[in-house]
């Protein structure tokens, strides 16, 4: 790796901390409810209009109740609006009903924080379905998985011996973390992403002249308005020419801040963070790096303060950025060493001032590899999904290390809550095989993790592989699943492994060699998103239900310490043991088998 790629992860970490730090404290004020009387003032006509307040707490099933139709009441609400978007305002572009099947599929996909998008933002979505549908699904799914979050930390912070096994308020959490945190940080980033370039507005797209002629061919039509075929049912085309090009516009730089900050990753346009009216600076590059790690990371540093220990915070963010470091050390190299196919042919593919060097198939042309490799490690990591290069284009090491973070479970950062509540389940499991190798009763926090809690933990971290694997083994034997595949052979099973890990893990992020919008994908992607996202929430809320019932124990000298290298390296252990194990052999017929292929040739 050169110079400037760990200066520049060097810088990225370092500023990432400076800001976390802060954001964490007031997370865990927000978490405990301890807000200043101005705010106690605004939120208090919500909460009366609503019927609840902060006093009525729920025990876990109707706080998981309550999770669960809100977000199915979201998910309804957005697929109406699709399917009705030719009717309603704010659509300058003019732009049809979108098809039941995506509709389907996207309404799963944003109210899941998966964002996976099988179609092209600006010429499917109009500027009323962008701003109401998707972007009000960005912060209420990231307020979703904060309140998770916030609902375990509580369970382990409890030292009530009544049983009763509260977690918090869903409404209140809700309320609060959408008012008082997603709303302003995205107000300034925002203002910040429009200063750098990114649009915002509600203008008709512009037509413009090009500075050449551009010659295509598109396919003869018959008087009725349907493609002609030939004899052999091909399409017949006709040369044709264009000096013109159509901009899209619209109000970008609102979707993008929440995008980032809520880890959502669903673009404004089809390219996504390469486009230059969402992602037109370094600097804004840098930024939206920046915005999707920032709550995941602020979370851990929360975490620690609700408990009533900051080393535990310190320690679970340790074991998320030793995985991310790695990853990083990984994908870099492998992007910069190039293609050895285009070595053995003789082709000069060493960085010098006249060519970047590397695999620069697929990445931005103004971030380089650097910058784009790690972006894609944020964007895995994290359960993000935005993308500022094409994943497919990677060498198929450096696109397995993407596939591997979010095979890991969602806990290298994660998503915003997400990655906090996955990890700390992950920790779970390692003080319980720590337990069994001393031969002692696991505890994690001073709560005693019993039969019930592991139960729980085996569903919450078998799930997501069960409908991967499950998901890629029923997509590689249909018709309808192999009709998507643009590449046969490794790379194809790449495509759909990698697509179903998204779907699962609510990433988002795609291959995109894959031709994913058609019925067959739509249905199949959007059961591994949901069941991804709920069917982890609720035993992860049962968790946090049973260990609010649960009495505090003293920290005594036979107490296993959960703060210390120690307990790191064993954190880390476990979550490459068991988050990935079960990947190994799908791994072995995709991108590892494709990489041998390589250097076979």
């Amino acid at each position: 790796m050169d110079t400037p790629a760990w200066g520049l992860l060097a810088l990225f970490l370092t500023v990432l901390g400076l800001l976390a730090w802060p954001l964490g404290r007031y997370l865990a004020l927000l978490c405990n409810g301890a807000l200043p009387r101005w705010m106690q003032r605004v939120e208090t006509p919500l909460f009366r209009l609503a019927g609840t307040s902060p006093g009525q707490p729920m025990h876990w099933r109707p706080y998981a109740l309550a999770l669960l139709g809100f977000n199915a009441i979201g998910a309804l609400a957005l697929y109406g609006l699709q399917r009705l978007q030719a009717v309603l305002p704010l659509d300058p572009a003019g732009l049809a009903a979108v098809s039941p099947d995506s509709s389907f599929n996207t309404a799963v996909s944003f109210v899941s924080n998966t964002n996976w998008q099988g179609y092209a933002g600006e010429s499917t979505m109009s500027y009323l379905t962008q701003m109401l549908g998707l972007t009000v699904q960005n912060f209420f799914s990231a307020a979703t998985g904060i309140a998770v979050a916030f609902a375990l930390a509580r369970g382990f912070a409890a030292r009530s011996t009544d049983g009763r096994g509260v977690v918090g308020n869903f409404w209140v959490d809700l309320t609060r973390i959408t008012l008082w945190l997603l709303l302003p940080l995205s107000f300034v980033l925002a203002l910040f992403f429009s200063a750098q370039g990114v649009i915002q507005n509600f203008e008709a797209y512009k037509t413009v002249a090009t500075v050449e002629a551009t010659a295509y061919q598109n396919p003869r039509l018959d008087p009725a308005g349907q493609p002609l075929k030939d004899a052999a049912g091909n399409p017949v085309l006709e040369d044709a020419r264009t000096a013109t090009q159509t901009l899209a516009m619209g109000p970008v730089a609102s979707q993008e801040a929440i995008k980032m900050l809520g880890t959502n990753g669903g673009g404004f346009f089809n390219a996504n963070s390469a486009h230059p009216y969402e992602n037109p600076t370094a600097l804004a590059n840098l930024a939206q790096m920046l915005a999707i790690f920032l709550i995941p990371a602020a979370l851990c540093f929360a975490f620690g303060r609700v408990v009533g220990d900051l080393r535990q915070g310190w320690a679970v963010l340790a074991a998320m950025t030793v995985l991310f470091v790695a990853a990083v050390v990984l994908v870099i190299p492998a992007e910069q060493a190039g293609n050895p196919l285009f070595g053995s042919l003789g082709v000069d593919q060493a960085a010098s001032a006249l060519q970047a060097g590397g695999n620069m198939e697929g990445k931005e042309l103004r971030f380089g590899i650097t910058a784009s490799a790690l972006f894609a490690a944020v964007t895995t990591a994290a359960s993000c999904g935005a993308v500022n290069a094409m994943h497919e284009a990677f060498t198929p090491l450096g696109g397995m290390v993407p596939m591997v973070l979010m095979q890991l479970g969602e806990v290298v950062f994660g998503g915003v809550g997400t990655g906090l509540y996955s990890m700390l389940v992950f920790a779970i499991l390692a003080v319980f095989i720590a337990g069994l190798m001393i031969g002692r009763t696991p505890e994690y926090l001073g709560k005693k993790i019993e039969v019930h809690e592991m139960k729980l933990t085996s569903i919450a971290i078998l799930v997501t592989p069960i409908l991967v694997l499950a998901g890629t083994a029923v997509a590689v034997i249909a018709d309808a699943g192999k009709a998507g595949i643009a590449n046969p052979g490794a790379h194809g099973f790449s495509e759909i492994l990698y697509a179903l890990t998204s779907a699962g893990n609510n990433n988002g992020s795609a291959f995109a060699g894959l031709s994913a919008n058609t019925p067959f994908y739509n249905a199949l992607l959007a059961v591994a998103m949901w069941f991804g996202r709920f069917a982890v929430i609720v035993p992860v809320l049962a968790i946090a239900g049973a260990l609010a019932a649960k009495k505090r124990l003293p920290v005594t000298a036979g107490t296993m310490p959960t703060h210390g290298p120690l307990f790191v390296t064993l954190l880390v252990g476990t979550v490459l043991l068991v988050g990935l194990l079960n990947y190994v052999p799908a791994l072995a017929l995709g991108p590892v088998v494709e990489h041998l292929m390589l250097w076979a040739k």
